[in-house]
Order: C-alpha cells, then structure tokens, then sequence
C-alpha cells in the first residue's frame, strides 16, 4: 500500500454500480487500490426497468480495472435476497473479506411523478420506488455486514439526495422524500450498531449531479454540460460524479474515518475537508447554493458556490 493507492488489498462492493454515482465510486475505490466487485442489474446481455443499455457493470468493472483496481462485475438484484447471499458468499469465497460497502441503490427516477398528490398516485408505483430506494439497501445490509464486521476498520456507505438540513424541506413527491431521508436515518441507526464492533456507517450526498441520465434530459453531454445552463440555471452549480467518488474515497481510506460515524455528509463538506476537487478543477457546494440563494433569497452569484 502506498500515499497512492491507500485502499490495496481493501475489498470493496458498491451495489448499483451501473451508472452515475455509483459507476464513478467505484472507478475512484479502485483508483485507490481497492478490489471492487461492482453489482446491477444491467449488464450487456440483459437491460433493467431502467432501461439505459448504454451502461452495465461490465463497462463499469473494465473502467475499475482500468484506474489501477480489479473490478468484477457480478449481475444482482438487490430486492432478490439470495441473489445477494450469492454475492456475498462469492465475495467471502473469493477475498474472505469485506471492507467497503456502498448502497447506491435506486433506479426509481421513471417511477417519479413530481408534484403530484401521494394519493393521486398510483399505490403499486409508489412501492415499487420505495422498495428500489429502500428495501433494497435493508437487504444489502443485513446480508452483507456480517461479512464486513469480521474486521475492525469496516465502512457501510449509504448514497442519498440530500442534506438533512435540506431534506426538513418537502423533496416534491411523498415518495421520493421517504426514500431519500431513509439512508440518512440507516446510517445513524447503523452508526450505533456498528461502532462496537469499530466499523462505521456514513450517508452522503452529491449535489446537482450530472449523471448520464440528467445530461441526456437536458440534451447535453460532460463536455459541453454548460450549455445546459440557459435552460436551468440553477445547473450552473452542478457537479460530475467524480466529485462524490472522490469523496467516498477520501473517507474510506482515512484513518480517523470513525469520527463521521452516523453522520450524513455532501460531496462540498467532504471537498474542504479533504482538499479535493471536481474534475474541472471547481468545488460545488449546491446545497448550500440551494438553501442560502434557491430557497433562502440571498442575493449572491453562483460562482459563490464553486
């Protein structure tokens, strides 16, 4: 292990690896050195209820490998509770070991029907969002932290939409505000649970996430993401997903990563505390853009907030 590759010999999991955020934590795990078996449920034979063909696990195990890791692409659904047992018992079987663990679980953005009344809505559609962003991370958990707990210095990561200052506020649809304030509380009640065993749980959030999916929405790509600007302006503060990976990152390999034990944490807190930055070189802080400037009507630029 060196300053560079802090994470060698670490074995990581990062369930819902497809894409966006997920996709980006673990090429950043295995930049670090890590073992990272990356899960989803779409690969290049089959495509999810998502339905983005364009992005797999196996893309995302080669760009793992790629960075300086191992990536090992293993076809789960997480609502599948012996799916996910095979996929522990694999990783037990392969690297008798499980240091990271990461629950950036979704796919429930087609699902979403904004402003909408929850009882206008319709009951099998709001389930099916609740259990994509919730009942799956349950069963990723319970099956899963046995395996990490088996040695001190374990972290549970749980991924989210939002600080829990910005989440008092109404996220626009009942249930996507249950799913997104549910990691926030998984990892406080987790925090307790694990903190005697000396593993930790961590919620964090990106911000204004430009993920393949919200480019394509805007019509837009990474490269000229600025375009986007014109039609929300609000996306003027918007970060890529490297900036949350290199975050996660940063936490997973410090040493006194126990002192963020049950707290939640955004992509801009963890930039100043560790000293990194987007891939453009900027520091986003879109929450705090969105509570001072969106919501709280101070008058001030966006580039405040970069």
């Amino acid at each position: 292990m060196t300053t560079d590759t802090p994470l060698r010999g670490k074995v990581a999991l990062v369930a819902g690896a497809t894409r966006g955020a997920g996709r980006a934590i673990a090429v950043q795990l295995g930049a670090a050195g890590a073992t990272v078996y990356v899960t989803g449920r779409t690969t290049r034979d089959c495509v999810s209820e998502v339905g983005r063909a364009t992005e797999t696990i196996e893309g995302t195990a080669e760009l793992v490998t790629g960075a300086g890791g191992e990536g090992i692409a293993v076809p789960t659904d997480h609502l599948d509770a012996d799916q996910v047992r095979t996929l522990v018992a694999r990783i037990e079987r392969e690297q008798d070991r499980l240091d990271v663990l990461v629950n950036d679980l979704w796919g429930g953005d087609h699902l979403l029907e904004w402003h909408t009344k929850m009882w206008d809505t319709e009951l099998d559609r709001g389930l099916r969002l609740l259990e994509l962003g919730v009942r799956s991370h349950i069963i990723t958990s319970s099956v899963a932290l046995p395996l990490l707990v088996r040695r001190p210095g374990g972290i549970l990561f749980e991924i989210t939409d939002g600080t829990p200052e910005y989440n008092r506020r109404f996220r626009e649809n009942f249930y996507y505000d249950l799913a997104k304030n549910a990691p926030i509380r998984m990892a406080f009640t987790l925090g307790h649970d694990l903190k005697d065993l000396g593993c930790t749980a961590v919620c964090v959030t990106p911000g204004f996430l430009r993920s393949e999916q919200m480019l394509d929405a805007f019509g837009v790509r990474e490269e000229n993401w600025r375009d986007a600007i014109a039609r929300e302006p609000h996306f003027a503060v918007a970060e890529s997903p490297v900036y949350v990976a290199r975050g996660i990152a940063a936490v997973a390999a410090d040493p006194g990563r126990a002192r963020w034990n049950g707290q939640t944490l955004s992509s801009g807190q963890l930039a100043r505390e560790y000293g990194f930055t987007d891939a453009d070189g900027s520091r986003p802080d879109a929450w705090g853009y969105f509570l001072d400037v969106v919501h709280g009507g101070k008058n001030a630029p966006v580039d405040d907030y970069r």
